[in-house]
């Protein structure tokens, strides 16, 4: 029994996606944006290609925000490949109140994404179309093959 548990243990830590913190810098480093971004999560990170991915953004406001919307553009090796414009609502509850919230968007990657280093710009508008925030971040897509490639 006492050699089950250390080997269950491990099993439990290869097996088990982890939400991994990530590393973001403001667009501006001079600016005051009205939004204060806490953390960046991604989870699975690496994200595998064919299977739900999870970005998870910490963020704080001094004010309350009715409605907007999230501007995400992603770089494959420094090019420009994708934009996408989402509804703040559908990425979080609105409105957001003053203090902490948590925006929070999952998509699933086809599976002939290809694998690699890519980098994300998200930009935040409130309804009066005032940008709120602006972040960068880099993630991976891992080699790992997906059932979607089979």
């Amino acid at each position: 029994m006492e050699m089950i548990a250390p080997l269950l243990l491990r099993s439990l830590i290869l097996v088990v996606p982890l939400a991994v913190a990530t590393d973001f810098k403001y667009c501006d480093k001079q600016g005051e944006y009205d939004v204060n971004v806490q953390g960046v999560e991604i989870s699975p990170n690496p994200i595998a290609r064919g299977q739900p991915a999870t970005f998870n953004i910490a963020a704080t406001t001094g004010a309350d925000i009715d409605g907007g919307k999230l501007v995400i553009e992603v770089s494959y090796f420094g090019w420009h490949i994708h934009s996408e414009t989402h509804d703040l609502c559908d990425e979080t509850s609105c409105p957001v109140s003053t203090g902490d919230f948590v925006v929070s968007h999952s998509q699933v990657l086809p599976g002939y994404t290809p694998p690699g280093p890519y980098s994300l710009k998200m930009k935040m508008f409130g309804a009066n179309k005032r940008e709120l925030t602006c972040i960068g971040f880099d993630f991976s897509i891992g080699f790992a093959s997906s059932v979607a490639d089979s």
